[in-house]
């Protein structure tokens, strides 16, 4: 392993969990602590700001036709997409007091975006095995 990927791997994980630690303190109501929160996750915002030169320094750029690979963009959409939809089902789940229907709501429609997610991958395969 190279000592620029050991970087940036060390240099992610602890961006990713500043900026998780920071987030947290912002949207947790009962720690009152909203401006630390903010200093914090933008110290790991530019934590992880800082792994892009690490990264273009090791991995040049590459020789791009301008042919867009339809399979890879269209599993890309997908992908946003469930986890869109798993995210809502989440935040119906997680309010102050959630009501019965606004659980099962939640339940069904994460549920629905964890499977969109998951058959994403058997999709990007399928769409692959017929181009060639």
């Amino acid at each position: 392993m190279k000592k620029e990927t050991l970087l940036e791997i060390i240099m992610g994980t602890i961006g990713g969990l500043t900026f998780a630690i920071g987030m947290c303190m912002c949207l947790i109501p009962e720690w009152n602590l909203f401006a630390a929160g903010v200093v914090i996750a933008i110290i790991g915002f530019i934590l992880l700001l800082c792994i892009i030169p690490i990264y273009r320094k090791d991995h040049p750029k590459k020789v791009r036709d301008k042919k867009i690979d339809l399979g890879l963009t269209l599993t890309w959409i997908i992908g946003v997409v469930g986890s869109l939809i798993m995210g809502f089902g989440m935040s119906k789940i997680m309010v102050d007091s959630p009501e019965k229907m606004d659980m099962i709501i939640g339940m069904i429609t994460g549920v629905v975006g964890l499977l969109i997610c998951v058959l994403n991958y058997p999709v990007y395969s399928y769409l692959k095995s017929n181009k060639n």
